[in-house]
Formats: C-alpha cells, structure tokens, sequence
C-alpha cells in the first residue's frame, strides 16, 4: 500500500523560507511522478509543483514559479519542495501527491491517486 508523509510545515514570516519533505513508501518511488499541491482555507485544492520519476522534468505554478524548487532524492524515497520568498497568500495546507500510473505527469489533480495527509504552512506579516 502506497504511503506518502509529508513534513516540514509551519509558521514562518512573509519572506522567508521552508523546506516540505515528502516521504514515500509501498512501491517503486523512483517509477512515478510526485507532485504537490496546496489548500487554503474556503479555496480548492490547487497545483504547486511537480517532478517527473527520474526528476528531469519539473512544473510549476506560476503562482510559485521563481520562488519555489521541488526536487527528489530517489535514494531515500523523498520528495522535497523548498519554497522561498513566502507571501501571505501561501498559506495553506501542503498536500504530497504520488501520480497513477508510470507514464502519468502532470498539474491535473485527477493525474494522481495517492495522497498524504498534509501540512500547514502559515506565513505571518
């Protein structure tokens, strides 16, 4: 059974910076893409970023693009999102994401099927 656990929220002022880790287990880290998405509180869950299995192809949002790397450590089964320059508005809660298939990659929600249980991420003025 697939597992994905994500740390490394919290509270951190406007302008700094935090690193999200995403740890995976179940099957084969390395065979598939991982993503991650956000959600803040009476919006929809939205894309962040994403990472191809090899890690050679990324995406972002363009809410983040500039200001944030996602990246992955195939050795250790983690997926990481580092995201400086933090703005009020990217407060919410951080969702890992694991895609379906092997040849699934992609910002659409539904390109994924597993998920972990989030963590908050709330940036003060």
């Amino acid at each position: 059974q697939v597992q994905l656990v994500e740390s490394g929220g919290g509270l951190v002022q406007a302008g700094g910076s935090l690193r999200l880790s995403c740890a995976a287990s179940g099957r084969t880290f390395s065979n598939y893409a991982m993503g991650w998405f956000r959600q803040a509180p009476g919006k929809d869950r939205e894309f962040v970023a994403a990472v191809s299995g090899g890690g050679g192809s990324t995406l972002y949002a363009d809410s983040v693009k500039g200001r944030s790397t996602i990246s992955r450590d195939n050795s250790k089964n983690t997926v990481y999102l580092q995201m400086n320059w933090l703005k009020l508005e990217d407060t919410a809660v951080y969702y890992c994401a694991g895609s379906r298939s092997y040849s699934d990659f992609g910002l659409q929600w539904s390109t994924y099927a597993y998920w972990g249980q989030g963590t908050q991420v709330t940036v003060s003025s």
